[in-house]
């Protein structure tokens, strides 16, 4: 993976192609988060229906930040605290900023900023956010390499980013939905960050 990778990744994602990419966690499919056509398609490859959420992924923390303002200041926080990293943050949105990422709770949004590493590197680089969801059919496995791909959706996107074998472990998904009123928190699902490793981030 190079510059030039990157470089069309964001192109084709910005007119609403949909990517095969390699994350810090599983592999991945992403779209552009504002067009309707773009969600939409990437969904039917996946076989999941479009009223289920997904998660916004930013590659640079400044500028999920900047797209979040009205995020409340301790959670701004906790969000500092945590990202960059294998975590899936669901955050106030009362904005409803967004939208196709939210499902049926418009002012619940799913947060994601990887940590890039080594061959990974060059992604952190992408300026602008996508919308994303992991690269399986829906209901199967998540993906560690291309080759477990399922074919059908291989075949369907319109550009693949190989990042060679990944952990395969998905992201931990964590409610931060309350915590700007008393510091509650949850981790809905435990994933590649064990949930000590949160709660040691959170706990105030």
């Amino acid at each position: 993976m190079d510059p030039a990778d990157v470089q069309t990744f964001e192109r084709c994602t910005a007119v609403g192609g949909v990517a095969l990419f390699p994350a810090d966690t599983v592999y991945g499919l992403a779209t552009e988060p504002g067009s309707r056509e773009a969600v939409e398609r990437m969904y039917r490859l996946k076989g999941r229906r479009p009223d289920r959420p997904a998660a916004v992924m930013f590659f640079s923390l400044e500028l999920a930040l900047s797209s979040l303002p009205d995020l409340p200041g301790c959670t701004r926080e906790a969000v500092e605290h945590l990202l960059p990293g294998a975590l899936t943050l669901l955050v106030p949105n009362p904005a409803r900023r967004f939208p196709l990422a939210c499902g049926p709770e418009p002012e619940v949004l799913g947060l994601r900023m990887p940590r890039l590493l080594g061959p990974l590197a060059p992604l952190a680089a992408v300026r602008w956010p996508v919308l994303q969801s992991s690269a399986n059919l829906s209901g199967e496995r998540e993906a560690r390499s291309l080759d477990e791909v399922d074919e059908r959706v291989r075949a369907g996107v319109d550009m693949v980013l190989d990042g060679g074998e990944l952990p395969g472990v998905p992201s931990t998904v964590v409610d931060l939905t309350g915590y700007h009123d008393d510091g509650r928190f949850a981790v809905l699902r435990e994933g590649a960050v064990p949930v000590e490793a949160v709660e040691a981030a959170l706990v105030r």
